[in-house]
């Protein structure tokens, strides 16, 4: 099945990994972390029961680094059985520290692509993650100008973004949603009969990967890179 674009009006970019570098600050953060733990239990072990922790504090924290640095903390307690120093703590924190001071790596092409589809097309951001780590990764990017509009959403699932078009009086077949994650970016945006292009990234977070079947995957395209979407729109 051809998917058609020529009604779309208003595209919106996920932000991490879309726009700019950010899973992998993650897994190095992870791979720290298993180090200063490692007096405890294996750094695969680590590892794991960490990723349980996220998921488990995900209905509490939300998304992002704060959230992350909290189940950090909470695991180390745990697997030190409540004997963590608070050297080990102190440790903790610097990471979520260095993570937020990161610089904002921008994807090859990204500015270009933006400047092309903005002369088109309204563009906004919908992202998931901390409110003022994600604007504050926005003010850095340079890209500001280019968004119409800027949403930082507590999840992606198909009332979140139904909300968000209602919000912004957009027309769910004149949406177009650009993402990295097949979960959080195209499923529910085809689910609400909006459009959706899927642009891996190279390291994807397990709670974000899914299985597709195969009448889902012809109601999007995957492109390898963002610089490809101008030349698919004007198909």
């Amino acid at each position: 099945m051809e998917v058609n674009y020529s009604q779309i009006k208003v595209i919106g970019f996920d932000a991490d990994d879309t726009l700019w570098v950010n899973e992998t600050y993650f897994r190095e953060a992870e791979v720290q972390f298993a180090k200063l733990l490692n007096q405890f239990e294996t750094e695969n072990k680590i590892d794991q029961e960490l990723f349980k922790m996220e998921i488990k504090n995900l209905p509490v924290y939300g998304y992002g680094v704060k959230g992350f640095v909290l189940s950090m903390v909470e695991m180390a307690l745990e697997l030190s059985n409540n004997t963590v120093s608070n050297q080990t703590i102190s440790k903790i924190l610097d990471i979520g520290k260095d993570m937020i001071n990161e610089e904002v790596e921008l994807l090859d092409g990204v500015e270009d692509v933006l400047q092309q589809l903005s002369k088109k097309y309204k563009l906004i951001v919908a992202t998931k993650g901390d409110l003022l780590d994600q604007e504050r990764k926005l003010e850095k990017s340079g890209l500001l100008d280019y968004f119409h509009h800027i949403e930082v959403l507590s999840d992606k699932k198909e009332a979140n973004y139904s909300k968000l078009l209602n919000h912004l009086e957009i027309k769910p077949s004149e949406f177009l949603m650009i993402g990295n994650s097949l979960k959080s970016d195209v499923l529910p945006l085809i689910n609400i009969k909006a459009k959706a292009v899927h642009i891996p990234f190279h390291t994807t977070w397990a709670h974000e990967q899914v299985v597709v079947n195969t009448q889902e995957s012809k109601q999007y395209k995957t492109l390898k890179s963002l610089k490809d979407l101008p030349k698919l729109l004007q198909q």
